[in-house]
C-alpha cells in the first residue's frame, strides 16, 4: 500500500467528518502517549495509560476545542463544525453527547491536518490541548 500522505486540502474535505475522527483519535492519542512517555520514563504503563485517559476522553476534547475554537483558521472551523455536526450512532456511555459531538469534531480537525500535511499547525493545537488539560488538573488541585 502506497503512502497516501498528504492529500490535497479540497480531497480532505471529501472524506466523511467521522472516518477524519477514526485517524484523528489515533493521531492525537499516539501523541499523548509519545509525550507522556517522554516526560515520565520511569512511570509505570498503567499510570501512564491512567494519566493518558485524562487528555483523550471527550469531556477533555470538549474542553481543548472550547479553547482554541476562537483560534481557529476558517478552513478548520469548517471541518471542526462538519465533525462535530455528523451523527454517530453510537456514544459512549461514560460521556455527555454534547461532550462526544465536540470531541468527534476535535477528532475530525486533528486527523484533517494530519492528513493534509499540516504538521507544524498539528504540533501546535496539540501544544494548546496539552495546555488546556494541565490548566484543568491544576485548577481541580487548586480546589482540593
Amino acid at each position: 500500500m502506497e503512502n497516501i500522505r498528504p492529500i490535497s486540502e479540497n480531497g480532505a474535505r471529501n472524506y466523511n467528518p467521522l472516518s477524519l475522527a477514526f485517524i484523528g483519535d489515533s493521531v492525537y492519542e499516539n501523541h499523548v502517549r509519545e509525550r507522556l512517555i517522554l516526560a515520565y520514563p520511569n512511570m509505570l504503563p498503567k499510570d501512564l495509560h491512567i494519566k493518558a485517559v485524562s487528555y483523550v476522553k471527550a469531556s477533555s476534547q470538549s474542553r481543548i476545542i472550547c479553547g482554541i475554537e476562537e483560534s481557529l483558521h476558517d478552513d478548520e472551523l469548517y471541518i471542526y463544525k462538519r465533525g462535530r455536526n455528523t451523527k454517530s450512532h453510537t456514544v459512549p456511555k461514560n460521556a455527555d453527547l454534547l461532550d462526544y459531538r465536540r470531541a468527534s469534531g476535535f477528532e475530525a480537525l486533528v486527523g484533517y491536518l494530519y492528513l493534509v500535511g499540516k504538521d507544524k499547525r498539528l504540533e501546535e493545537i496539540i501544544d494548546l490541548s496539552f495546555k488546556i488539560v494541565e490548566e484543568g488538573e491544576n485548577h481541580g488541585k487548586e480546589r482540593e
